[in-house]
């Protein structure tokens, strides 16, 4: 049965020629039958023929079709041909141009010719032996219902499709907006990942650059010294190496089972072991904490870590070798407050000015994009007096 139905839906002029056929039999057995009429049988003939046309071609050019019914009931008015059964055609075709998403004019003449067609129809031809006004009203009335009906029905369909149409066109462009959030979602993420990343190279590397030079430089004079610097650099390697398994572990679709050791993000707790670390590698580091620490969102915590874990590697970078730093975290009621300054020679202008211009200020845009992420401030630039200076304030609750 499915498959009939299918098959009447993708032919649907075959449909509307069958349907003709069939009007133009029965119509042709109505005259051939002897019934009253009272003009030549060659008119309806012709009358039933161009009806017949009207239903095949309906779908085909719903707008003609329509323009010819006029024209074929103007025709049976001037020459006295009374509707017969060819006439429900009009019926087909007021329906048709109704459902149909054509010009509003179509429908309009539609309605208007369904409207007039039966008091046109008593006017001409009015009822045989019964004279009554309030009869011929009545039966005027009966015979205009049909085709109101028809109108109104054709016109709910296609009312009804473009709303189904409308629906179609909205999940589409939903579908389409979802798929662009997710793009950028990845996007965002991987963007998010490339930061964890340069953190963690760039932190992780320079330690061990630095422990390699001292090694290399106490080689002979103090070997246990240089072996605690190896220790120092093999311990370093394998922290950067389960970090960059995790962040990269992400990026492989299916596979995270397979991506390694999922270690937690750090957080504010694990700044005293990064000062232990870069204490470790050389540096002199103050860590001074005020208020009372407590728990604090995932993106505050890791993005607290981050930012002084970019200003020590940076110290390291441009401080030289008899800077100092001090770090400094005072808790708030409603955020965090973070310090970092060293006294060396500063960071290069444009790291904090231009971006990083020059390709080395990747990680200051790192730390802007990170507190902006949380809501908070960051200020990066030249101490007073000599060396570098980053100062944040990360809100507890997200901006609104």
């Amino acid at each position: 049965m499915q498959r009939l139905y299918d098959f009447l839906r993708s032919h649907p002029t075959g449909v509307d020629v069958f349907w003709a056929v069939a009007l133009l039999g029965m119509s042709l057995l109505w005259i051939s039958s002897g019934a009253p009429m009272t003009g030549a049988p060659l008119g309806y003939g012709a009358v039933a023929v161009l009806f017949s046309l009207v239903v095949a071609l309906r779908r085909r050019a719903p707008e003609k079709m329509l323009l010819l019914t006029v024209a074929l009931g103007l025709a049976q008015l001037a020459c006295d041909v009374p509707p017969f059964l060819a006439n429900f055609a009009m019926l087909v075709i007021i329906f048709t141009v109704a459902a149909h998403d054509g010009p509003r004019w179509a429908s309009r003449l539609a309605l208007a010719g369904g409207l007039s067609a039966a008091t046109l129809s008593q006017l001409r031809w009015p009822l045989e032996g019964n004279n009554s006004v309030p009869v011929q009203v009545f039966f005027t009335v009966i015979m205009t219902v049909p085709f109101a009906l028809a109108w109104v029905l054709g016109d709910s369909l296609r009312t009804r499709r473009a709303y189904f149409a409308q629906l179609e066109e909205r999940a589409a462009r939903l579908e389409q907006e979802r798929e662009a959030q997710a793009k950028v979602a990845v996007a965002a993420e991987r963007a998010r990942i490339a930061r964890e990343l340069h953190d963690v190279v760039a932190h992780n590397v320079s330690v061990m650059v630095v422990q390699a030079d001292g090694a290399a430089y106490v080689m002979d004079s103090s070997p246990e010294t240089a072996k605690q610097a190896l220790e120092t650099i093999a311990g370093t390697g394998r922290q950067a190496l389960a970090e960059m398994r995790r962040l990269l572990g992400i990026l492989r679709t299916g596979e995270h089972q397979e991506a390694g050791e999922y270690v937690p993000q750090p957080d504010v707790e694990q700044i005293a072991e990064l000062v232990e670390q870069v204490r470790g590698a050389g540096l002199t580091v103050d860590l001074t904490v005020e208020g009372t620490p407590r728990d604090l969102p995932t993106g505050v915590g890791l993005t607290a870590y981050r930012i002084v874990q970019e200003a020590l590697t940076n110290t390291r970078k441009h401080g030289g070798p008899d800077a100092g730093a001090r770090v400094r975290l005072v808790y708030f009621d409603d955020g965090l407050g973070l310090l970092v300054e060293d006294d060396g020679r500063g960071a290069p202008q444009e790291m904090y000015e231009d971006g990083g211009a020059d390709g080395r200020g990747h990680g200051m845009i790192g730390m802007r994009e990170r507190v902006g992420m949380v809501g908070g401030t960051l200020d990066a630039g030249p101490r007073p007096g000599g060396g570098f200076r980053v100062s944040a304030l990360l809100p507890l609750k997200p901006a609104p």
